[in-house]
């Protein structure tokens, strides 16, 4: 956990400002599809393509963070693992509109919804929110301090290894059909993944090394 001090700058936003203008840039970016939206239903289904789109884009910040720091320090890097609990909690809200947006879409045509859902999704998708409520609610000082390290430790490690793979699982069956729109979004999830098992392989080589001296 790590609690960024205020800063006089007020650019690049650090803490909570960071997951401020995260939302709202995924709130308005929303609201312009569901304005290009020719109907209701359109602009559901346009705020469910993009709010997938966002929400996988701030779990890669999250979940690499520490990697992309201790790989390639920087100013940037830096910047980015010192907000991570932001970005972090950034994504939660991505994906608590991506839940808004599916729950419209059920209500606005319900035969629709059916035909594009099954019940296994809603069993995945119902394990990812939990596992995402479950970290959002963890990544506060006090409610971290109330239930331990280890237990903290298992959540968020857990936690974020689950949604890489579910992510994985989602874009990889829509790649297969839509390559041209989801192999970008594929390259991202895996390259996240191997950057991560990069930065854990370093990390504990290192670690051994201390041990060692």
């Amino acid at each position: 956990m790590y609690a960024l001090p205020e800063s006089a700058s007020t650019w690049p936003p650090n803490g909570w400002r960071v997951t401020a203008w995260l939302g709202v840039g995924v709130l308005a970016a929303c609201a312009a599809a569901a304005g290009l939206a020719g109907d209701p239903v359109d602009g559901a289904r346009m705020a469910i393509r993009l709010t997938a789109r966002t929400s996988l884009v701030l779990f890669v910040l999250a979940f690499t963070a520490s990697s992309l720091m201790q790989l390639w320090p920087s100013a940037m890097t830096r910047w980015i693992r010192a907000n991570r609990r932001y970005f972090g909690l950034a994504f939660a809200f991505s994906h608590g509109v991506h839940a808004a947006a599916i729950i419209a879409l059920s209500q606005l045509d319900p035969v629709l919804f059916d035909e594009l859902t099954a019940p296994a999704a809603f069993i995945a998708g119902g394990t990812g929110y939990l596992a995402i409520v479950l970290m959002a609610a963890t990544s506060f000082d006090r409610t971290a301090a109330a239930i331990g390290p280890r237990a903290w430790r298992i959540i968020h490690t857990g936690g974020a290894w689950f949604l890489a793979v579910f992510f994985v699982v989602n874009f990889g069956r829509r790649a297969v059909l839509m390559p041209e729109l989801y192999w970008p979004y594929m390259a991202l999830i895996i390259a996240a993944i191997a950057l991560r098992l990069v930065g854990q392989f370093r990390s504990r080589k290192r670690e051994a090394a201390r041990q060692g001296a």
